[in-house]
């Protein structure tokens, strides 16, 4: 593995923790904003992350690029290329296998505990047990078919999952490095403001667990990559 390709929606919610793992494998990793650039490098990707962001898979009118985004990650999917999705990532390898996205009961914003499945804590996401997750979002996802179900919430049945080897999905950000929670505060101020978030409360807390989920992320990413089959 040579190169891999991050698909971005706002600048703000990069690869995060994933980047130093990737780097320190020595794989090249490049950035393609989505609605701006051309993605179709990420084909010839060897492996490809798709982040997260404040827009939701399903808006195609109000963002006409999301067809060829969509369209391009099933692309992705169907090659056998690994992939991480975060977030909105996450959501469109949902959508890309068919499944429904929709708004959930509640926006979930804030740090909670994973409930990890059997296969979740069999997965790389078991280094996550007993740690607390950020989550931020407001869409929700139905389970793949062909998917396992690897983690859930109070809010959210399906946290994350895995679809064969090469694809996982992650709802959650383990990826967020506790020194660029302000970048989210500051792009994320009207969803905040909107969702009566505290954001002292917001900053407290991510200073007590991020640490931790950060170290683990590392560990989880890793654990994910060496998994992969070989080529």
């Amino acid at each position: 593995m040579k190169n891999a390709v991050a698909i971005y929606h706002v600048a703000f919610e990069d690869a995060g923790t994933l980047g130093p793992v990737l780097a320190e494998r020595g794989i090249g990793l490049t950035y393609l904003q989505a609605g701006r650039d051309d993605l179709s490098p990420a084909l010839d990707a060897d492996l490809v992350l798709i982040l997260g962001g404040p827009i939701s898979v399903y808006e195609f009118e109000r963002y006409p690029f999301l067809t060829d985004e969509l369209k391009l990650i099933e692309a992705v999917v169907k090659k056998g290329t690994p992939v991480v999705g975060i977030c909105l990532g996450a959501q469109a390898l949902a959508a890309v296998l068919a499944a429904r996205v929709y708004p959930g009961a509640e926006k979930e914003l804030g740090w909670d505990q994973l409930t990890l499945t059997e296969e979740g804590k069999a997965s790389p996401l078991g280094v996550l047990e007993g740690l607390h997750i950020l989550n931020w979002h407001g869409d929700t996802f139905d389970l793949p078919s062909g998917a396992a179900r690897l983690a859930s919430t109070t809010i959210t049945p399906n946290q994350a999952f895995a679809y064969g080897p090469n694809v996982l999905a992650l709802q959650f950000h383990v990826e967020l490095p506790k020194e660029d929670m302000e970048r989210w505060l500051i792009g994320h101020t009207l969803e905040l403001a909107n969702s009566n978030v505290d954001l002292g409360e917001m900053r407290a807390t991510t200073a007590r667990y991020a640490p931790a989920t950060n170290e683990a992320s590392r560990t989880l990413f890793n654990d994910w990559l060496d998994r992969l089959p070989r080529s």
